[in-house]
């Protein structure tokens, strides 16, 4: 069974993509479920699951921002308020969520020993999360998750329906969102999947600019778009 389990709805401040089109489009590439993390949102997940139907998984995600760095819940039954990261994984973990690592090193070089140590599991291959200075974030999200023997899963942060999918997390079987959540936690996860283009990630920076109303961060988005091109670690 195939999951792309990092997916942005019309719900985050970067996306346009409508939770039955999402559904659609994972359907027609032949995944059996996803999960929608919007940021500080579970809005997306709700309503894509309006449209799943009892053969397709809609795990109820959200993508929650600290100060800390970015934790995502997964099997969520309400949404996570919490700007400490601490406070974000108990609040995950007292849903019976799994709290989610994204992306270790997109944004931060170096991630605590406190974070690591209660988190469930760690992404350990992004296809955005190259997309940064780093040339080798997820290789280096994969190695943390071995050396804390963490199980690992991986998505493809779409935001855009062509992204879904470029990252798949495969599960040998499961009959329901239970036995799916427990193969995640045991770690019977296959991750793979492929980069997408920095080009995404300048275009999801216009669709913040547009549903923001901020046009001063068009100035922004092209320096930062050079900065991942020019400043990337060898």
């Amino acid at each position: 069974m195939m999951f792309d389990l990092h997916i942005h709805s019309k719900y985050s401040y970067d996306s346009f993509s409508e939770p039955e089109a999402i559904v659609k489009t994972a359907r027609k590439i032949g995944l059996n479920g996803i999960a929608i993390v919007d940021h500080d949102s579970i809005k997306g997940a709700l309503e894509a699951q309006k449209y799943a139907g009892s053969d397709f998984f809609v795990i109820n995600g959200e993508e929650i921002y600290t100060k800390e760095c970015e934790i995502i819940g997964l099997f969520l039954k309400e949404e996570v308020h919490a700007n400490n990261v601490m406070e974000a994984i108990n609040e995950i973990k007292k849903q019976g969520g799994i709290a989610v690592l994204p992306h270790p090193y997109k944004r931060a070089a170096t991630i605590s020993e406190n974070i690591l140590e209660n988190i469930d599991a760690i992404e350990a291959f992004n296809s955005r999360g190259e997309n940064s200075r780093a040339s080798k974030n997820n290789e280096r999200a994969f190695e943390l998750a071995k050396k804390y023997s963490l199980p690992v899963i991986c998505g493809s942060d779409a935001h855009f329906l062509f992204e879904i999918g470029r990252s798949v997390c495969t599960i040998d079987t499961a009959s329901d969102m239970t036995e799916l959540k427990n193969s995640i936690l045991t770690g019977k996860t296959k991750i793979g999947g492929r980069t997408s283009s920095l080009l995404n990630e300048f275009m999801s920076q216009i669709v913040k600019m547009i549903k923001l109303r901020k046009p001063s961060m068009l100035l922004r988005a092209p320096r930062k778009i050079i900065k991942m091109f020019f400043c990337r670690d060898k």
